[in-house]
């Protein structure tokens, strides 16, 4: 189940942490989104509520992350972070072992971690960050690792693999806004597991 807060409301807030409980209840892992937590006061108590019913993954940019565990100062304009995705790496891990959540903070360098193993991810490309819509789709490819995954950390690095090698391929051929954004779905459906071992970048860091 994904859990995205980009449009929340009061209404969606109360139906928000029914749902979280039941899934907990029925064994159901949940992903959270916090888009835009830390700019607006009313996500991030909402957020902060949530987490009482800890998620499987958070997903977010590095500014979502760093103001979502806690710390001070964290960058936003609008929904997009100010923040490069290393900075939010210390809150990452904070929030992993506050949660018990595996926390993926995108970024031009995509960081995944359980609080205690990190791993990176480089595929994408620039373009993805001029296209509305792209975090968000990646919340739901979250969700959909997590439902077939062995386990979250596995779920998160396929995530970040798929959507940044997706956008990789879609940019190679729409290198402008309009067409790319339909062109990364395309990629996306065309991905194989042979391009994936080929192409993917992942590596573990200290």
């Amino acid at each position: 189940m994904l859990v995205n807060v980009g449009t929340l409301n009061e209404q969606q807030a109360a139906t928000m942490k029914v749902a979280v409980q039941d899934a907990a209840k029925a064994g159901i892992p949940w992903v959270l989104d916090p888009v835009a937590v830390g700019l607006l006061k009313f996500r991030t108590q909402v957020c902060n509520e949530l987490l009482n019913t800890p998620p499987a993954m958070i997903r977010g940019n590095a500014s979502e992350i760093i103001a979502l565990a806690g710390a001070q100062g964290a960058l936003c304009r609008g929904v997009e972070s100010a923040e490069d995705s290393a900075a939010a790496l210390p809150s990452a891990k904070a929030l992993a072992h506050k949660t018990g959540a595996v926390v993926l903070v995108t970024g031009e360098t995509d960081y995944i971690t359980d609080g205690t193993r990190t791993i990176i991810c480089t595929n994408g490309h620039e373009i993805m960050t001029r296209v509305t819509g792209v975090g968000c789709a990646m919340g739901g490819l979250c969700a959909a690792c997590l439902a077939v995954a062995n386990s979250a950390l596995d779920a998160a690095m396929a995530t970040a693999a798929l959507l940044g090698l997706a956008g990789e391929k879609a940019a190679a051929q729409h290198p402008h806004p309009g067409t790319f954004a339909a062109a990364l779905l395309d990629e996306l459906d065309k991905l194989t597991p042979q391009v994936v071992q080929n192409d993917v970048r992942l590596a573990e860091v200290p």
